[in-house]
């Protein structure tokens, strides 16, 4: 019955089989294949689409290109598995042309930010001051004009670029080398310069493309500059991103977000504070100095708290003990919440991580500390936001805030321990991710009445755990290119903070540049603890892996099974190791 109608058709038109076989064609099918007869032929071979495709071709668009022209993939309606199939080659060639026209010409807002500009302007001599710029200028105007692009100055630091899409997927191919080009120029300071890019691209509005630019500049800042950020109504690319977050010498913007904060706190009715799910040493000190500060300001403040693990037992259980802090789980925390309670999120910045989504959805105002590159999930929207990649640690931040309230230290020596020891184990003891401004956090602290032997004692770990560390250490495999994996046996809450350890320890064998630590944790999921020296950028590998952190540590969870985790792994940095190293030749 089909065969019959096939050649009445006016437009190509085949029947292929149950087994993937064409059964029929009418004369039309020659605009389509260069062959004389099709017959006989393999479908898949013809076109690339196997006959389960066909079953969906009336629901999703399928295009192929065949004789130099574009067609669409047309079934008859509701083909079922077990009967012959119809298959219709609609004309798309001048369709798909105007479409992809209109694509390549769609408008690009790109925001350029010169990184760090104060710390750059400050450190340079008084003849490179404004040599510095001006190079940084020359190179952006001359990177614009290669695009046809008109680059427009719109203060000291930031530039915007009116492009098309077609343009921009050229600056995609070139990979961004404007970036190599800024931070190839002789600024003879401790660090290099460098840009971040934001561009926009939206098939709504204009105005959505500029507002998605703003988003994806604030993105790139946010995950610590030296890199190009393109927001689209689809999803987020990042590109570059091969320098570490630079410490910033200037204080004023604590001073501000210090000055917002005692705003905020004093309009509100109660104060709100949590961190992120299981939280760590980090999380918990920075929430007691959040608290301290809304104690100070005189209003009554809770730390919303569920599970924690064993490293946490001791500080939590003297904290608990004290009865001098408000500890209530997220249940009573929302019934506690009004219009005019304020909630402060700690060492996270990700809606997926925190204690309880449902607090955070409830609560109309927030402020979020945190030292978390930004993602793409990060929190869009938040009455204050101090984010800062390049600090060791929520405490470090939290510590210096601390300081603008008053010239009086109004913290004890627990809270002062509780943040050192936060600093202590983020920054691994003072070893990584730590700058001036971390050490002064940390002597700040000490004067306060902190105690290192009292924070040595809450970074202890039971007997199971070191063992599993020692065993994890003594069976990992040291590869090519300088990576090392290994893995942890047992399934606990403490799994991700053995697994840490392990990494940083591993970086201290010769040779090492960055070191992968597998686990599983009380959930079932697969983790991963990612360390490197600063010449792998771990958190670029962990995101995909739907995970993130920083330049030199990162980590992952992720529902699959460790052996398949562990697959997929070496061979994603394996071919990071392997780009690496042909760029640098």
């Amino acid at each position: 019955m089909m065969k019959n109608y096939i050649d009445q058709i006016p437009m190509p038109a085949c029947v292929v089989s149950t087994e993937g076989i064409v059964k029929k064609a009418n004369y039309l099918i020659k605009n389509v294949f260069v062959y004389e007869d099709i017959v006989g032929a393999k479908f898949f071979t013809l076109t690339g689409l196997r006959r389960e495709a066909l079953l969906r071709a009336n629901q999703e668009e399928m295009i192929i290109e065949r004789n130099e022209r574009l067609f669409k993939i047309r079934t008859n309606e509701n083909p079922e598995e077990k009967d012959d199939i119809a298959v219709f080659f609609e004309e798309a060639t001048a369709r798909e042309s105007f479409r992809a026209k209109l694509e390549s010409e769609r408008a690009v807002i790109i925001y350029i930010n010169i990184d760090n500009y104060d710390e750059l302007i400050g450190s340079s001599s008084d003849n490179s001051r404004r040599a510095i710029p001006s190079q940084i200028d020359g190179i952006l105007r001359k990177w614009g004009n290669s695009f046809d692009s008109p680059v427009i100055n719109t203060g000291d630091d930031t530039y915007v670029m009116y492009t098309s899409q077609g343009k921009l997927d050229m600056m995609i191919e070139d990979e961004f080398s404007v970036l190599d080009s800024v931070r190839e120029i002789e600024a003879q300071i401790d660090f290099p310069a460098s840009i971040s890019i934001g561009a926009g691209v939206s098939t709504v509005s204009l105005r959505e493309s500029f507002d998605l630019a703003e988003a994806a500049m604030e993105l790139a800042l946010g995950r610590g500059g030296d890199q190009v950020v393109i927001k689209t109504d689809e999803g987020t690319k990042y590109y570059g991103g091969t320098m570490q977050a630079i410490e910033k010498n200037n204080r004023a913007k604590s001073r501000v977000i210090a000055h917002a904060m005692k705003t905020l706190i004093g309009d509100a009715d109660k104060v709100l504070i949590m961190g992120h799910r299981w939280p760590d040493m980090d999380s918990f000190g920075s929430a007691l100095g959040a608290y301290c500060i809304s104690r100070y300001l005189g209003k009554e403040a809770y730390i919303v708290i569920d599970k924690h693990n064993e490293a946490l037992d001791i500080i939590y259980s003297q904290a608990e003990d004290s009865e001098d802090y408000n500890l209530i789980k997220p249940e009573k925390a929302l019934n506690l919440i009004t219009p005019d309670t304020l909630l402060i999120i700690v060492d996270t910045n990700r809606p997926v991580l925190v204690e309880s989504i449902e607090v955070v959805e409830a609560c109309c105002n927030r402020v979020i500390i945190d030292h978390h590159r930004m993602t793409e999930d990060s929190f869009q929207k938040a009455s204050v936001a101090y984010i800062e990649s390049y600090a060791s640690s929520a405490s470090e931040l939290m510590a210096e805030l601390l300081q603008h309230f008053s010239q009086k230290r109004f913290i004890n020596k627990f809270e002062a321990e509780a943040m050192l020891a936060g600093i202590m184990v983020d920054s691994n003891n003072f070893s990584g991710r730590t700058g001036v401004r971390t050490f002064e956090a940390a002597s700040w602290l000490k004067r306060a009445g902190a105690d290192t032997t009292e924070v040595k004692r809450f970074l202890q770990m039971n007997p199971d755990d070191f063992m599993m560390k020692a065993s994890a250490i003594a069976g990992a495999d040291f590869t090519d290119y300088g990576v090392a994996y290994a893995s942890t046996n047992g399934q606990t809450g403490n799994t991700q903070i053995v697994n840490a350890q392990v990494a940083d320890e591993l970086l201290m064998v010769k040779g090492i540049k960055a070191s992968f630590v597998l686990g599983i944790n009380e959930k079932g999921q697969t983790i991963i603890s990612a360390r490197s020296l600063g010449d792998v950028n771990v958190q670029t590998l962990m995101e995909k892996f739907g995970g993130g952190g920083h330049f030199t540590a990162a980590a992952a969870q992720i529902d699959k099974t460790l052996e398949d985790v562990e697959e997929q792994l070496r061979i994603k940095v394996s071919d990071y190791m392997q780009k690496e190293s042909q760029d640098s030749e």
